[in-house]
């Protein structure tokens, strides 16, 4: 037999694409011909599993080797498919037997003496698999997480001969199962913030109905301190909430741990990141920061201080909770829906409105500061919470508030009675079901009302109180949104 096909995937998005991998022996001058559009990490298999084969104690077929990777229209990246194209040379050479490989998938980078490395996209690799009936053989340290996915098959290996082994010896590759149990981690605890009631309360009302927030203040006030304390006051996380935050972290360059499987996601990337990097890209698209936060926070400190073509992409996912990245060869789709937390300075140096220290910003400095920040930007943002300096004695003598215990207990409570109610978070509802869950007395219609005409706020504007008034019902246990609940989420929601 000089042809050998065998199965393995590539991953774009997070779309794991079948890609079939044909390996042709013929006669003529030694050659190793890779075609399929392989980019540079996958030209340079020949390389390693030249070497791996050769170091196994396999004999490398010195005839003309054709590896097609198909389909050719689909960019290929990465180094799995090192272990498809060595099984399928052995297969090809008759020193594997082939009928046994075509119920498997394969994916694995090759060392040079055979080792099985690491790979990414696990998750999605085994939940493609699955669908199409077949097991899937990683390396051992891929198939950890692969095997988060509880109706595929995963066998892991540590060496190239184990899995020759699995098919020409019947040593049989162990199958790798993990339980889906999210892990526990303990968060920062909310008592330990002093004073900042506002701050706390709209952090509550954050975690209770997924709502975005910015914290305006100058230094040291706490802010960072408080968006941090956020993941602990949001409900666990479900399965398949975890499923799909890991399958998104298994893409990226540092990979997911299986250990943090059901910790919700806290991304803080610092303000010189690129668009790119916050949204995802490159050739074949990566996600980005907005991305790895899915079902989590995104955490962006000194907000003006990013680039303002950074910021402005964030318009989409705040609104949709998904990016879509196009280039000319192909197009992926990220979701990315996370609950942004930021945070700012009030002028460039931080100090206006403090009852210590003086400003020495200009009119037009802080304008140019501000000005930063577009307006389509701040409105998609539902919180713009003040958090002032406090005064030594409030550091010192001040009661502890609310433990993050006690305000998660509240936070979750009023999240179960929107999945009751409507099956998503206050803060995901559409125009037409704000009208249909968002009822309001005759008082509160009118003090909105006023709000949009003195205040100038945008059709969008309104939707988002009305949202944010029912997540401030919803703690009160409340099945209308009444005159001081609106009024709560009108003060909230205050312009810069």
């Amino acid at each position: 037999m000089s042809l050998a096909i065998v199965h393995s995937r590539a991953l774009v998005g997070l779309a794991a694409h079948p890609v079939v991998v044909e390996v042709h022996l013929a006669n003529g001058l030694p050659a190793f011909n890779l075609v399929g559009l392989p980019d540079t990490e996958v030209k340079e298999s020949r390389e390693r599993v030249r070497a791996a084969l050769t170091v196994s104690g396999f004999e490398f077929p010195n005839r003309r080797i054709t590896v097609n990777l198909a389909p050719a229209d689909l960019p290929k990246s990465s180094g799995l498919y090192d272990l498809p194209i060595a099984l399928g040379i052995l297969a090809a050479s008759e020193q594997l037997p082939l009928r046994p490989l075509t119920e498997y998938e394969f994916a694995g980078e090759l060392g040079l003496t055979g080792e099985l490395r690491t790979i990414r996209g696990g998750i999605a690799l085994a939940r493609a698999a699955s669908l199409a009936r077949r097991a899937l053989i990683l390396p051992m340290a891929a198939a950890d997480e692969a095997a988060l996915i509880p109706e595929a098959t995963i066998h892991g290996a540590h060496h190239l001969l184990e899995v020759c082994k699995h098919f020409a010896a019947g040593e049989m590759l162990p199958v790798v199962s993990t339980s889906a149990m999210c892990a526990s981690t303990s968060y920062p605890d909310m008592a330990d913030v002093r004073g900042q009631g506002q701050a706390k309360r709209a952090l509550e009302i954050a975690a209770a109905g997924r709502h975005s927030l910015l914290l305006v203040g100058p230094p040291g006030t706490g802010k960072s301190m408080l968006a941090q304390r956020l993941p602990g006051l949001l409900p666990p996380m479900t399965t398949e909430e975890a499923l799909e935050a890991a399958t998104i972290q298994s893409l990226s360059r540092t990979g997911f741990a299986p250990g943090t499987f059901g910790i919700r996601p806290f991304r803080m990337p610092h303000h010189t990141s690129s668009a790119a990097a916050l949204v995802g890209g490159g050739g074949i698209p990566q996600p980005g920061e907005v991305s790895l936060a899915h079902h989590g926070v995104l955490f962006l400190d000194e907000l003006p201080e990013f680039d303002r073509r950074a910021l402005e992409v964030l318009r989409e996912p705040l609104e949709n909770g998904q990016i879509h990245i196009s280039r000319a060869a192909h197009t992926a789709e990220f979701p990315a829906r996370f609950q942004l937390v930021a945070a700012m300075n009030p002028c460039p140096c931080g100090y206006q409105g403090h009852p210590q220290k003086a400003c020495r910003c200009t009119p037009e400095q802080v304008n140019r500061y501000r000005g930063k920040l577009s307006g389509p930007l701040l409105d998609r943002i539902d919180m713009l919470v003040e958090v002032p300096a406090l005064p030594p004695s409030a550091l010192q003598e001040g009661p502890r508030g609310a433990t993050s215990e006690a305000i998660r207990k509240r936070a979750v409570a009023a999240r179960q009675r929107q999945l009751a109610r409507q099956d998503k978070a206050n803060a995901m509802l559409e125009a037409a079901e704000v009208d249909r869950h968002c009822i309001a007395e005759d008082a509160a219609r009118a003090l909105l009302a006023t709000a949009m005409e003195k205040l100038g706020l945008s059709a969008r504007a309104y939707h988002r109180l009305l949202r944010l008034a029912r997540t401030i019902a919803d703690l009160d246990d409340a099945a209308v949104i009444s005159a001081h609940h609106m009024a709560e989420a009108i003060q909230l929601r205050r312009s810069l």
